[in-house]
């Protein structure tokens, strides 16, 4: 693929990311269940921090939690947020998920990538599962999203390609996934 026809990482509206709208069907903490107080969670397309400030909140002052996006803007809204809110457990970044060199090997219990990898472009999506693979403890989890649609870069056969990454417990052909390294 020539650099003119490489395709890029999409953005999404930070207003259609973190709206009253949308905590009417989509709850924050919903994924609080599956961390614990103290540990370290890494939020991959953070957006605008939605689920990053539950999730901060889950793993209290003893954790932390990693705010990854590539927009510098949902960064600097979720370091915002933070700040506002009293969060000093959160590290914001504004990097690819295919680059988290902050981040050391193996430190990580779970990782959160909600329809982070069918937003990234297909040059880096092997890059970023890697990358979430070198992070992962070895007792730790990764809840995976990815939509399908027309702008989705994640079809069947990237989908598959992704699961074959982890050892899932659970997998569906909607795409959700939980899986541990």
């Amino acid at each position: 693929m020539s650099r003119k026809e490489e395709k890029r990482d999409k953005h999404f509206p930070l207003w259609g990311l973190d709206n009253p709208i949308r905590r009417l069907y989509d709850n924050p903490n919903k994924y609080c269940s599956l961390v614990k107080n103290g540990q370290v969670v890494a939020d991959l397309g953070c957006g605008p921090g939605y689920y990053t400030l539950a999730l901060a909140e889950c793993v209290g002052p003893e954790g932390r939690v990693y705010a990854v996006d590539s927009d510098d803007k949902a960064i600097q809204v979720v370091e915002e947020k933070a700040d506002k809110r009293g969060f000093h457990n959160i590290e914001a970044h504004s990097s690819s998920a295919s680059d988290l060199n902050f981040i050391k090997d193996e430190s990580v219990d779970f990782v959160l990538t909600i329809e982070l990898l069918c937003s990234m472009a297909p040059q880096n999506q092997e890059s970023a599962v890697n990358e979430i693979k070198r992070i992962l403890k070895p007792s730790g989890l990764t809840y995976i999203i990815a939509a399908r649609g027309p702008w989705s870069y994640v079809g069947q056969v990237e989908w598959k390609k992704i699961l074959a990454a982890f050892r899932a417990e659970r997998r569906s052909d909607g795409f959700p996934m939980i899986s541990d390294r």
